[in-house]
């Protein structure tokens, strides 16, 4: 059988791995023959030792197909009305074992030209349910279509376990200046092991990459990409996402439980293994709810290679990572959240990514994702590379992951990490180290104009969607809506109020008097944006040593003060954070490798610190005046912030209803405040709702009994004042009966 030499040309570059339009030569092609119109089906089994055309729905008997070239190009003449996939093709192998398959070349692109225009665009924020690979049906066919990004290639390739990973064998379609590839490859089943592989054009060398968009990856080392449908989960957490919708997020309480799910509690019975998704739904969920935490904040999930990285140096983001189950599992894990009434918070890293050769670095043989020129697109702090935010299928692309945990998992809201690294162009950077924009600044202008974009699609897509940034510098309005000019985050990180308050609560006591404007400072700009005050893992690594060991003073003392922080950060204006192990004061720093400390809890001191922080978290909740109004100076109001001498604190909180308010009175010294007198605005009966000194929590048990009259005697420029006692190292909470 004769070639066409163009053709035969083609089918060279095909059999060389050079081919950009497989479906020029592949597949079935109708031609003008002798006796008329017929249909040539030609295939590229490199397996094969015999093949034939099999077609389906009586159009005729099968028929053997010719070898026309010893690479494994086998080609039939068949009758004219032989389409699409009205055929399969029988192979006997080199084995001598029979298969029967559909074409992948005898069917039509998947993506429209209206997914093609909104990918160009930028706007195609459902990328994610037709890039990656997609179980699904072509006709009455199952299968799976691929599409990937790489528009410097010459050739992308789907390979797999399902193909010997062989990257010849199943060449993609080229959808033109969009720099898509795509392949509806039939019959293929869930659970497949997948990558693309990649030939640049200024290469001879192939890449084999994972999928950017994967729903599932390998458990490290591994690194293919899996094949799954996540879509026939069935979820019973309606009640909580109708209702969620329907909450102003700035007045509700939000105590946030910070979780490294590696390392919260292993199995030690079984070589301290992790505990699964599924687990964690049985065990963490119901402690997060007696805790009285309202939500989780997970340390990144997203598919990550090294343990070390914590997750922050992510190469799949679209995937849970597998360390802990698969993505119904992840799934199983939010539902039992929001049906027990948390919820979900995770990190979220689109400042870099990290260089590993599967991942998106030099994804076809460019610098696609990132800049080339390391002034832009490296980051020296974290040896790893910068996104390229002026590029639309970058953002695009990075708006998409975001998105999917809203849509496909349900989480709450994503903390944004390291926003400070991507709104500077000279971040962790010396002079001549890096590019001013155009308009000489060292603002990265790109940076600023994505992180617009991903807040007003979350918030339009996902009404009641926490985005929350961690920005450790003073960039104007990160918390305030885009259409004034801000950055359009929900909340911020207070990294300055945990700077000064860690600082001020390692020193001696004695030394405090000193120190007020420590925690008296935040106040000062406590509301030029909406704050989540933090108590991060960042602070308990890296020699910065345990919430509880940077407490001074002998082990009684260290307990007290880690309350007395805890009491005042709950009395502070902002919502609230605490990384793990800090609600029990874990001694050692945390330790991605291993478990907390949760033998401490057969001492007392430890289960009085716990009692504490469940007592003020169900406090705090129950409170309209301890987080009603946290963003404004309503909400707040010093009664006197000058006591240095005794290094005493005292502040009113209140509601929306000025006349529903909290006394907060705070003593941070070893020595009791007899008769203690403050000004208060009102009369009457006011009520001890908490004492962090109580012999509940470990305390010396001073008090003021069940609460204390207010007199008709001015303290502190108001009409009314209360004589209490003020405990050692305590935060006393009072409110009118």
């Amino acid at each position: 059988m004769s070639v066409h030499p163009e053709t035969s040309s083609i089918l060279d570059h095909l059999i060389r791995g050079e081919c950009w339009d497989p479906f020029s030569v592949l597949g079935p092609h109708v031609r003008n023959g002798a006796s008329g119109p017929e249909t040539i089906v030609r295939v590229f089994l490199p397996e094969a030792a015999a093949a034939m055309v099999v077609p389906v729905e009586s159009h005729g008997p099968a028929i053997p197909m010719t070898n026309i070239n010893p690479a494994g190009i086998f080609e039939a003449t068949c009758p004219a009305e032989l389409k699409s996939a009205d055929y399969r093709i029988r192979v006997t192998d080199l084995r001598g074992r029979v298969t029967e398959r559909h074409d992948p070349y005898a069917f039509s692109p998947f993506l429209t030209d209206y997914d093609l225009y909104l990918f160009g665009e930028g706007s195609f924020y459902k990328a994610y349910d037709k890039l990656g690979a997609q179980v699904c049906t072509h006709g009455t066919v199952k299968g799976v279509n691929f599409v990937v990004w790489a528009p410097n290639a010459m050739r992308v390739s789907v390979a797999g376990s399902f193909n010997e990973w062989d990257g010849r064998r199943l060449p993609m379609r080229s959808r033109g200046s969009t720099g898509l590839w795509e392949l509806f490859v039939p019959d293929l089943p869930e659970g497949e092991l997948y990558k693309f592989e990649i030939r640049p054009r200024n290469s001879e060398i192939c890449l084999l990459k994972a999928d950017p968009y994967a729903t599932q990856g390998e458990l490290r080392p591994q690194t293919a990409s899996v094949i799954r449908d996540v879509s026939g989960y069935s979820w019973g957490d309606g009640d909580w996402m109708q209702a969620r919708g329907m909450k102003d997020p700035l007045a509700q309480p939000l105590s946030i439980y910070e979780v490294h799910l590696g390392s919260w509690k292993r199995v030690p019975e079984e070589g301290s293994r992790w505990l699964t998704y599924r687990e964690l739904a049985l065990t963490l969920v119901p402690y997060v709810k007696n805790m009285g935490f309202t939500h989780i904040e997970l340390m990144p999930v997203t598919e990550y290679p090294f343990d070390g990285s914590w997750g922050y140096q992510t190469t799949g983001y679209f995937a849970p990572t597998s360390r802990y189950g698969s993505p119904e599992d992840f799934m199983v894990f939010v539902d039992t959240c929001h049906q027990a009434g948390i919820g979900v918070l995770m990190d979220w890293t689109p400042a870099h990514f990290p260089d590993d050769p599967h991942g998106l670095a030099w994804f076809d043989g460019t610098h696609l994702y990132d800049h080339e020129d390391p002034r832009l697109g490296f980051h020296p702090e974290w040896n790893s590379r910068i996104f390229n935010y002026d590029r639309t299928e970058v953002r695009n692309f990075l708006i998409n992951s975001a998105l999917i945990w809203f849509d496909r998992y349900h989480i709450d809201g994503l903390r944004v990490d390291a926003v400070a690294s991507m709104l500077y162009l000279d971040y962790a950077r010396s002079a001549g180290e890096w590019i001013p924009n155009i308009h000489g600044g060292n603002e990265n202008l790109g940076a600023v104009e994505f992180l617009k974009e991903l807040n007003v699609v979350v918030h339009r897509e996902h009404p009641g969607a926490l985005m929350i940034a961690e920005e450790s510098t003073a960039w104007p309005g990160v918390s305030r809506p885009t259409y004034i000019g801000g950055l359009g985050f929900t909340f911020k990180w207070n990294m300055g109020w945990m700077h000064d308050t860690l600082e001020y609560f390692s020193l001696e006591p004695v030394h405090r008097k000193y120190h007020q404007h420590n925690v008296t400072f935040g106040l000062v700009y406590a509301f030029t944006e909406n704050f989540v005050l933090v108590l991060s893992h960042d602070e308990v690594v890296h020699g910065k040593k345990a919430l509880l060991d940077k407490m001074p003073g002998d082990a009684w003392q260290r307990f007290a003060n880690l309350r007395a922080l805890l009491g005042h950060m709950y009395g502070h204006p902002g919502k609230k954070m605490l990384f793990m192990g800090g609600e029990f004061g874990q001694w050692w720093e945390w330790n991605h490798e291993d478990s907390l400390q949760w033998h401490l809890l057969d001492n007392e001191p430890h289960r009085g610190l716990q009692q504490f922080v469940a007592d003020l978290n169900h406090l705090y909740a129950s409170q309209p005046a301890l987080h009603e109004v946290d963003f404004d100076w309503n909400g707040f109001e010093w009664i006197d912030l000058h006591d240095c001498d005794q290094s005493t604190l005292t502040y009113i909180r209140r509601a929306k209803d000025p006349k529903d308010f909290i006394v907060c009175a705070l003593n941070f010294t070893p020595v009791p405040r007899e008769n203690f007198r403050l000004g208060v605005p009102t009369e009457g009966y006011y009520q001890e709702l908490l004492n962090s000194d109580s012999e509940r929590y470990g305390g010396s048990n001073l008090n003021n009994g069940a609460g204390v009259y207010a007199e008709p005697v001015p303290w502190h420029g108001r009409p009314y004042s209360l004589v209490i006692t003020l405990p050692p190292l305590a935060a006393v909470f009072l409110k009118p009966a």
